[in-house]
């Protein structure tokens, strides 16, 4: 086993820490209170290859390996959740499905333009009765000749309101179950295709969350993505990968949390000596850096996995799990080190507090992740 960074693995994360201090850091906090979407950020991480990192260069990706993908993300998070969010959608749901899944035509034409950052993507599986049981799709796709009719609401969906490619799973024939489903390309603008308020969130407040509603929209067949009946299997397969970004995105929560705790504890001083001194503090601070640790090697093996051809199904929600876990109970611990300071907007950890909640719950909550981690364990 070599836990190694490669140079070139160095240098990606130095890029992206040094990207995340000197753009993301200035007006986080306003974009936060005011639920600003960065677009002028989005705009520079497309420019630095960051919403294709593991898009083939001939599509216009970066052409980097999964490793490459959550050390970015762990940087990028640690200042920045909102930010982060949109980068693992784009990557890991929309550039991942479409490379994978997708005919040469609809990379050509999409994949592209949303690797380098051009076009922004969404990807649309919860609707109102199915977040978690996927399989009960009500949004419906009913074929007419050389197209289909899509109906219903998707949501929870991450850059809602901002992205240009929305990726819509659907039921096609709900006698065929899960073999009935298909996922279908959507550009912005197409009739009948609306976008709701936008959603006013505890956490990631900076990322567009919206209501989609689909009203008679006309959708070609060109725009399937992969046989008839492959959506549930595209939505799950591409989900296993974004979990790895998520894993990536509350490692970095924590991480960043974890770090500004263990500044602020030597500078802090109290009954004479920097509080890092006193052990209750110390212990504290013990605690955050091994179950980071634990966190940071899960997530890599998920990574590698992945990068090795493996399959990563359980490692990716065996990654997600913890790395969430770690996240929610240690940027609270962070809080507590600050004291009154933590709940305050300007020392940043009450943000990241919030921000860690979600990751326990999109790209599949915590108890989805041990249903796949224990049917596996069953099966074996």
């Amino acid at each position: 086993m070599d836990f190694t960074l490669t140079e070139e693995h160095k240098l990606i994360r130095d890029a992206a820490r040094d990207f995340a201090d000197s753009e993301l850091l200035p007006g986080v906090i306003e974009r936060d209170n005011k639920q600003q979407f960065p677009k002028e950020l989005v705009k520079k991480m497309g420019d630095l290859g960051f919403l294709g990192i593991m898009v083939d260069p001939k599509y216009g990706g970066s052409g980097m390996d999964t490793i490459s993908y959550i050390l970015i993300m762990e940087e990028l998070s640690k200042i920045d959740a909102s930010a982060s969010v949109i980068v693992s959608v784009n990557n890991s749901l929309v550039c991942y499905g479409l490379e994978r899944f997708g005919n040469e035509e609809q990379k050509q034409k999409y994949l592209t333009k949303l690797a380098t950052g051009e076009f922004l993507g969404a990807f649309c599986l919860s609707e109102p009765e199915a977040g978690s049981d996927a399989t009960s799709q009500r949004t419906t796709a009913i074929k007419k000749g050389d197209h289909y009719i899509l109906n219903g609401t998707k949501n929870w969906i991450t850059s809602g309101g901002r992205a240009d490619v929305y990726l819509v799973i659907a039921q096609t024939d709900k006698h065929k179950g899960s073999h009935g489903i298909n996922a279908f390309i959507v550009e912005k603008g197409t009739p009948g295709f609306d976008i709701g308020p936008k959603e006013d969130k505890l956490g990631i407040r900076g990322s567009d969350t919206h209501t989609l509603q689909f009203n008679d929209v006309k959708v070609p067949k060109a725009n399937r993505i992969g046989e008839d009946g492959a959506g549930f299997r595209f939505a799950m397969k591409t989900l296993s990968g974004g979990r790895i970004g998520i894993a990536a995105q509350a490692l970095g929560i924590a991480a960043g949390a974890y770090e500004l705790a263990l500044k602020y504890s030597k500078e802090r001083k109290a009954f004479g000596t920097e509080i890092c001194n006193h052990q209750a503090i110390a212990f504290k601070l013990a605690d955050m850096y091994v179950d980071i640790e634990a966190a940071r090697h899960l997530v890599m093996k998920a990574a590698w996995d992945k990068d090795q051809g493996n399959n990563y199904d359980v490692s990716s929600a065996v990654a997600k799990l913890f790395a969430s876990k770690v996240a929610m109970e240690h940027t609270v611990e962070a809080v507590q080190i600050h004291g009154g300071n933590g709940f305050v907007k300007e020392y940043h950890v009450e943000r990241l507090m919030r921000d860690a909640k979600i990751t326990q719950i999109y790209e599949g909550t915590s108890e989805i992740q041990k249903i796949v981690i224990s049917r596996n364990l069953i099966k074996e």
